[in-house]
């Protein structure tokens, strides 16, 4: 879990998309817990409970992403 200096950093790095679509699933409890960069697609982790959704750069939510987190 990300501490609180943490995750205001990871919030900052979120594009504006991003910002909101993040913003309206904490309403349902989920956390920003990281952010995959890789091939320019910059994706959005975050969790609730066992549940995932990632946000694409451009603020897709998907809620059944394929995507294995490591613990």
């Amino acid at each position: 879990m990300p501490t609180q200096g943490n995750y205001d950093d990871l919030w900052e790095e979120l594009t504006l998309a991003q910002k909101f679509a993040a913003s309206s699933l904490t309403q349902f409890g989920y956390e920003l817990n990281f952010i995959r960069d890789f091939h320019d697609t910059h994706i959005a982790v975050l969790t609730c409970n066992e549940n995932i959704a990632v946000i694409s750069k451009g603020g897709e939510i998907n809620t059944h992403p394929n995507i294995e987190i490591r613990l």
